[in-house]
């Protein structure tokens, strides 16, 4: 304990909210000098070890719900946060899953966690408390502090999302095309290719600055991931990490520090481009915070606080307010057993501007990204197509369902050329189409998708192909923005 302290781990007695605690009258005269160490520090015992949780009294009338606080055991110092209030205790959720304590271990209140992100951190891996974690020495804090639970600018304080990105890969520039300050989410079971979508579109040049949130990724993924996919990016990117193996609140917390430090970048005037994968574990861990705060499982496991930190997080991102930059999120969603309708998924898809779906069968063909034309969707794509691209697109999707649908009657041989136009033009150009789309993430990125589709229909059609307008409309070759 710092000798310019008085330390106070005592509930205050009943006279001191009368006629007022002379410790507290003493820390308000010595902060009318500034730049002073603090004069008082709150602190309390622990009472109680569980391993999901620590309760601790004596600081109960000193906090609130998300207070930092101190413990000290085991010869360190355990870092925490308080999850829950009752009349003789508090309830703390310690950062660290695997502390060592013991009952009367004193436990001192901290302020709230803020980080103070600076240009200098763009390069950097961090975990989520805001620390470098890649051996490069310490990061320089900027001058303003950031809240990791920062409240979303007001609605209408926002600027109008106007401009559509290049992201190079073609399934999603043509069919769910994405603008500057969009949310979009990633929806797709294990192992189907969400986190190699994700890579793809790390490496897209339509943006200032790139932020990574790791949350709850293994290990070997981690390594994998900053050295194939962020480095070629490192000098305008920033990651931050919380594998697995760390515990809830350093997994709640990643993608809350990721989406300060991209707060950071967009009041500098940046458009930053947010990837946080996965948005799934980020509830896992609120779930296991609000098991352990003593909150009740409404909808498989998950708590009512979990539904209502969802939106905190996601309306964060978006477009600034004018004359700043903007947050473009992109949000991988795991699909719990392939549910799509699973209660994660269906609260993030109500508040997000759009989801791409990938597709376990489509995979399973060896189409690469799987990317679900049918069943993905982008809320901004108008602002991103003209007229003429925008039928194309409506046209394509036509073809595309009625290829699927008569999937099995071309199995069992029940297919007749020449007795349906529609399923014709669907069996003739569904096919290139799914070539065309096929993208593996070392191929180039695609600079102009319409143009390029508009190229491989013209060479089809040039080399005697029996194509006719497939699309009712000639395809536009209007070069990207």
């Amino acid at each position: 304990m710092a000798t310019s302290e008085i330390s106070s781990s005592a509930p205050l007695p009943p006279s001191s909210a009368k006629h007022g605690d002379p410790l507290e009258r003493l820390a308000r005269l010595f902060a009318a000098y500034p730049g002073g160490p603090p004069l008082v520090r709150y602190g309390g015992r622990v009472a109680e070890v569980a391993p999901s949780h620590v309760l601790v009294r004596g600081i109960e009338r000193r906090v609130e719900l998300g207070t930092s606080v101190e413990v000290e055991g085991g010869g360190a110092r355990w870092l925490g946060e308080v999850i829950g209030i009752e009349a003789d205790c508090a309830n703390v959720k310690l950062f660290s899953s695997s502390p060592r304590l013991g009952l009367g271990a004193p436990v001192w209140v901290r302020d709230s966690l803020e980080i103070c992100p600076d240009v200098s951190w763009l390069g950097r891996v961090i975990n989520a408390l805001g620390q470098p974690i890649d051996n490069q020495g310490p990061l320089t804090s900027g001058s303003l502090p950031y809240s990791l639970d920062h409240e979303p600018i007001p609605p209408m304080a926002l600027d109008r999302i106007r401009r559509p990105i290049i992201t190079g890969v073609k399934a999603i520039d043509l069919f769910t095309p994405i603008c500057a300050g969009q949310r979009i989410g990633i929806f797709a079971g294990s192992g189907v290719g969400k986190s190699t979508l994700v890579s793809m579109l790390a490496r897209t040049n339509g943006f200032n600055t790139i932020v990574i949130a790791l949350v709850a990724e293994r290990g070997r993924e981690v390594r994998e991931f900053l050295e194939d996919v962020v480095k070629p990016h490192a000098p305008r990117a920033v990651t931050v990490v919380a594998s697995s193996s760390e515990g809830a609140m350093m997994r709640k917390n990643a993608a809350k520090t990721a989406m300060a430090v991209a707060e950071y970048f967009r009041d500098r005037g940046d458009n930053v481009l947010l990837v946080v994968d996965s948005i799934t574990r980020f509830a896992h861990a609120l779930r296991e915070v609000a098991l352990a705060a003593g909150e009740p499982p409404v909808a498989r496991g998950y708590a009512p606080s979990v539904f209502a930190e969802l939106p905190r997080l996601l309306e964060r991102a978006g477009p600034g307010k004018p004359g700043s930059g903007s947050i473009t999120g992109v949000f991988s969603v795991l699909l719990d057993g392939e549910d799509s309708n699973e209660p994660v998924a269906d609260t993030v898809r109500g508040i997000l501007d759009g989801h791409i779906v990938l597709d376990r069968a489509i995979a399973d063909q060896g189409r690469y990204p799987a990317i679900n034309p049918l069943t993905s969707i982008s809320r901004l794509a108008p602002l991103a197509w003209s007229k003429e691209e925008a039928e194309l697109v409506r046209r394509l999707r036509t073809i595309v369902a009625r290829y699927e649908e008569t999937r099995d009657l071309r199995a069992v041989g029940a297919y007749k050329a020449e007795a349906d136009f529609e399923l014709d033009q669907a069996v003739l150009l569904t096919p290139i189409l799914y070539r065309f789309l096929t993208q593996l993430p070392d191929d180039p990125a695609c600079p102009g998708v319409f143009s390029e589709l508009a190229a491989v229909l013209s060479e089809m059609r040039n080399g005697g192909g029996q194509a006719r307008e497939a699309a009712g409309t000639q395809v536009a070759t209007r070069a990207p923005a």
